[in-house]
């Protein structure tokens, strides 16, 4: 059972935390439509054993120096299979309660970037998410050449976000200069998804012009409109790459502590699947 809840700026609810804004009120969803002629231009299969594909994914690590802007506490590792490895049908994502390099725990986060750069089109990716108080998995995309500048000016897309304390809900959110949550301002839905640690769901969006669509197993969830006011509300005319991550505690996913007993934990991916539509 999949149930949208709208998440809008808010500007006269008290906000008791950073990412307090997700209100919850129940909607309904509405079915992909059939009717679009997609072509595939890019995809991950995971039909083979070892590292993920060099050619299509890069290990982002740069940020562990200072705790990726988000208080995380995860060190991410590059070419460890104990956090990045692909069975032969599934990519995992694994975090481990490891010390390493003075953090106490080891996980594991890929780009695409300059290997699967995209300007609009449809993206797939079927995953099964991690549980547990302290993860936060996530499947996103940022902006590969920052031409508005720095973060939140070149904007983000959060296709799929988890916090392991709050299981049942899976969030899909935009950060641009206008709306983004160190000012209270992100837009998108919190998703009611009671079993969504326990299978395999398609969280996707399609992209154009005009909007980004956000589905959860071709449900469509949340709507986020270009309003014409250019990049500070639309910086989402520039080409994104996509991200794959399991962190650990951090601002959001750590808000109510880190329970230990959870790890090994990891995010299981069956495909990634990128389309652009046959006229472009």
């Amino acid at each position: 059972m999949i149930m949208s809840v709208n998440i809008v700026k808010l500007t006269s609810i008290a906000i008791s935390s950073l990412f307090s804004v997700f209100i919850y009120s129940l909607s309904s969803c509405s079915v992909l439509g059939s009717g679009q002629d997609w072509e595939m231009v890019w995809s991950d299969e995971f039909n083979y054993q070892g590292l993920p594909d060099s050619t299509k994914w890069n290990y982002d690590i740069v940020g562990n120096a200072y705790g990726w802007g988000n208080r995380e506490l995860q060190f991410y590792t590059a070419e460890n299979d104990s956090n990045t490895f692909v069975d032969g049908k599934y990519l995992h994502i694994t975090a481990h309660n490891v010390y390493l390099n003075g953090f106490n725990y080891t996980s594991g986060r890929l780009s695409t970037k300059k290997k699967g750069d995209w300007l609009y089109g449809k993206v797939e990716v079927k995953a099964k998410v991690p549980g547990g108080r302290g993860i936060w998995p996530a499947i996103w995309m940022l902006p590969t050449d920052k031409a508005y500048g720095e973060w939140p000016r070149s904007g983000e897309i959060d296709i799929m976000e988890h916090v392991g304390y709050n299981p049942d809900s899976i969030f899909t959110t935009v950060h641009t200069e206008a709306f983004n949550h160190s000012i209270n301002t992100q837009v998108g839905v919190g998703t009611y998804c009671p079993d969504c640690e326990d299978r395999f769901c398609v969280y996707g969006i399609e992209w154009d012009e005009g909007q980004i669509d956000f589905f959860i197993d071709d449900d469509l969830v949340f709507t986020f409109s270009n309003s014409g006011n250019g990049s500070d509300e639309w910086p989402f005319n520039k080409p994104f790459h996509l991200l794959l991550n399991v962190a650990v505690g951090g601002n959001w996913g750590g808000a109510n502590g880190v329970d230990d007993s959870i790890f090994p934990a990891s995010m299981i991916v069956d495909y990634v699947r990128v389309y652009k539509k046959n006229d472009r």
